[in-house]
């Protein structure tokens, strides 16, 4: 008689303990997945008296790509004039696949972090006029008349739990902006809804 109350109250606690560690667990997983990536791109030996246990520095990898990658932005920035990194490309863009996969990647890195970032308006995009169904997605480019198109826009479409999405081309009257900061939008989308800021 007396057990089911107590069950019910560890069981909250649980839930509550649960709310509380799991979303650090899943952080703290992604981003150590993520840190072993890249420490295991450069990973340094060293070697000791027993062939079979070399010396592994954690974290020595990562320290080198990372101080590696400020380096050449430091030299592409101030030492090194933009003409040279022009003619660099330049001869990426006379390799039929190398080129595909650099100018889609440099695009997407610079959607995020760059200079010209694309993520920034979001929006919601009717979808389907009779059913009144909607989207929320982010306009990637306002401007398609190198498609041939003067009508449309660019409309990206995060996945809910997933590290993907989808472009679809919507014409602007479907589409109504949202005033509200991109890391909200993309964090609500992201959740599936369930993320929304008070």
């Amino acid at each position: 008689m007396y057990l089911k109350p107590i069950i019910r109250r560890l069981f909250s606690y649980f839930v509550r303990g649960l709310l509380f560690v799991a979303p650090i667990g899943f952080t703290y997983f992604i981003l150590l997945g993520a840190f072993d990536f890249i420490d295991n791109i450069i990973r340094i030996r060293i070697p000791t008296s027993d062939p079979s246990r070399d010396l592994i520095i954690p974290g020595l990898g990562s320290l080198i790509i990372v101080t590696g990658t400020i380096f050449i932005g430091f030299i592409f920035s101030v030492i090194l004039p933009q003409t040279i990194q022009n003619i660099i490309e330049n001869a990426i863009r006379h390799l039929p696949l190398v080129r595909i996969f650099y100018f889609a990647f440099k695009d997407l890195i610079s959607a995020f972090v760059g200079d010209k970032r694309k993520f920034t308006q979001g929006a919601i995009v009717l979808i389907n006029k009779e059913a009144q169904v909607y989207k929320i997605g982010f306009i990637t480019q306002n401007d398609l008349s190198n498609l041939g198109v003067n009508n449309l826009v660019a409309v990206y479409f995060p996945h809910s739990y997933a590290f993907s999405g989808e472009l679809v081309l919507v014409p602007k009257e479907n589409i109504q902006m949202l005033d509200i900061p991109s890391a909200e939008i993309m964090k609500m989308v992201v959740s599936g809804g369930v993320s929304i800021k008070d």
